[in-house]
């Protein structure tokens, strides 16, 4: 798999890079696809959809910096996993003792809003984790997810007012900058 990935890159910088990113998340992109998928054969299928995503954001990816591609990559397993037990006709819930990487600094915070973002409505939590967590664009989630762009759209401003006002209920409040 790395050999076909490397020879769609046109830089010696992005094979080097991809290469240390494939060494370095292999085993655990294919971990998180069995944990969701339960069996191997999909996993692997999940693991290669992971890294063929990868490579069709990879200006995006290789423009991150390396202590945040652990959470991207981990994100794009889980969602090359859900993807396959959507085309299947059946998701399932990600495991509740699933701990996705976090930042060091504001790690408590971090985990409160994944929390939050995990107890939406399935339609709402999969368009905002493709949406903020892979920065893609509307055209990108409708396509992926096989619905309207219209409805993305919609699923985002409704996600987001959702986890807007539970902060609030908390006694966060928000500032637009």
């Amino acid at each position: 798999m790395l050999a076909i990935c490397l020879a769609m890159l046109e830089t010696e910088e992005d094979q080097r890079r991809f290469t240390r990113l494939y060494e370095a998340y292999e085993k655990k992109i294919y971990a998180v696809a069995l944990r969701v998928l339960g069996d191997q054969p999909r996993a692997e299928d999940a693991a290669q959809q992971t890294w063929l995503q990868l490579l069709r954001s990879w200006e995006r990816v290789s423009a991150l910096p390396w202590e945040e591609t652990e959470g991207y990559v981990v994100t794009a397993a889980k969602n090359c996993a859900l993807d396959i037990l959507r085309a299947e006709g059946r998701t399932t819930a990600f495991p509740e003792d699933w701990d996705p990487p976090a930042p060091e600094e504001h790690e408590e915070e971090y985990h409160y809003l994944v929390s939050l973002i995990r107890a939406l409505p399935e339609g709402y939590r999969r368009v905002l984790e493709l949406k903020c967590v892979e920065e893609r664009t509307n055209r990108e989630i409708a396509q992926r997810l096989g619905i309207k762009e219209s409805t993305v759209a919609a699923r985002v401003l409704r996600g987001r007012t959702m986890l807007k006002e539970r902060l609030e209920k908390e006694g966060y409040i928000y500032a637009a900058v």
